[in-house]
């Protein structure tokens, strides 16, 4: 069996994406910047130190592989500038469709994220033919992911290079390295009272994600997107079901729209003079939205996996206590 390329190899999607292909019985290199570790080691898996936006690097990493996952991506929401998203996001993306061309690469599952679709409500919740809707439109980091996928979608077209995309909702779960999206849950232990937004999204456990983009790499269809996604909940519900997890229930107030919208347009204010905050007027709408998602493309066409939201709960807040304790 050749090898399959992971890009982004040290990042919470792509270590348990690693996990799963080892599991199956792949051979995984694993694309990652010099000076960052390894999610794993052990037989099937080898590391490749190469930086996304150099092409040559990306080029060199490609060669010898049979398919290719690239996951790697800016995700920080509290960088001020598109370029800087773009410099990752979109020239990552290029170089990775250039280099699977180049070297003839048979399949790339390219990662992408729901909000490059328009959102929903649970009642009709947003799918693979609804067009980005606002405030995502004023996103930098989902503008970039569009762009990029747009790229390779155009790219790719009649070569040899069959091309899927997925798109994962919010992710939580276990290997969360560098405290991404788990922060949510991390946020929460132990307190007696939680401020929370008004609005809600779609939870998928990263485990499933994982499994959808390995999936993907049969059974996903050259062209298409297939969103990863699973329960739609508001934060209060999220947070509630990790109540009867944890078993500690704190007091959950609700923050009025108009407060986060004043803190947003505080931080837009900063950004538009350099100033590196996660505070902006469209993320701040984001808290406050419906942002909800079906997965039943994926459910169909590479067989989702629909873990419940509380056992991705459970896997993560034991996860943190291993790591606490080693």
């Amino acid at each position: 069996m050749k090898t399959i390329l992971v890009t982004g190899a040290n990042g919470f999607l792509a270590a348990n994406t690693i996990s799963e292909l080892l599991a199956r019985g792949y051979n995984v290199k694993g694309m990652l910047r010099k000076g960052k570790s390894p999610p794993v080691a052990g037989n099937g898996f080898t590391t490749f130190y190469g930086n996304i936006t150099s092409e040559k690097d990306v080029s060199e990493a490609v060669k010898g592989c049979d398919k290719v996952i690239h996951v790697a991506a800016l995700t920080d929401q509290s960088v001020p500038r598109k370029r800087l998203y773009d410099e990752v996001n979109t020239v990552g993306t290029l170089n990775i469709v250039k280099a699977t061309v180049t070297h003839k690469i048979k399949k790339l599952v390219l990662i992408s994220t729901a909000n490059v679709f328009g959102h929903g409500t649970k009642d009709r919740p947003g799918n693979e033919t609804m067009r980005m809707r606002p405030p995502f439109t004023r996103s930098y980091y989902a503008l970039s992911k569009a762009d990029a996928q747009q790229i390779a979608l155009e790219r790719l077209k009649d070569t040899q290079t069959a091309l899927t995309v997925v798109c994962p909702t919010f992710m939580t779960g276990p290997n969360d390295h560098k405290i991404s999206s788990n922060r949510i849950i991390l946020r929460a232990l132990n307190k007696r009272v939680l401020f929370i937004p008004p609005g809600g999204k779609n939870f998928i456990h990263v485990k499933d994600a994982a499994a959808g983009i390995c999936n993907a790499l049969t059974m996903g269809k050259n062209g298409e997107c297939y969103l990863l996604a699973n329960e739609n909940l508001t934060y209060r519900e999220f947070y509630n079901k990790m109540a009867e997890v944890s078993g500690h229930r704190p007091l959950l107030i609700t923050i009025p729209k108009p407060l986060l919208y004043i803190a947003g347009l505080a931080g837009s204010l900063a950004r538009a003079v350099g100033v590196k905050t996660p505070l902006s007027l469209a993320n701040m709408q984001i808290l406050c939205i419906e942002n909800y998602y079906s997965s039943a493309k994926a459910l169909k066409g590479i067989k989702l996996p629909q873990t419940p939201v509380q056992e991705s709960i459970r896997a993560t807040i034991d996860w943190f206590a291993r790591k606490n304790t080693t």
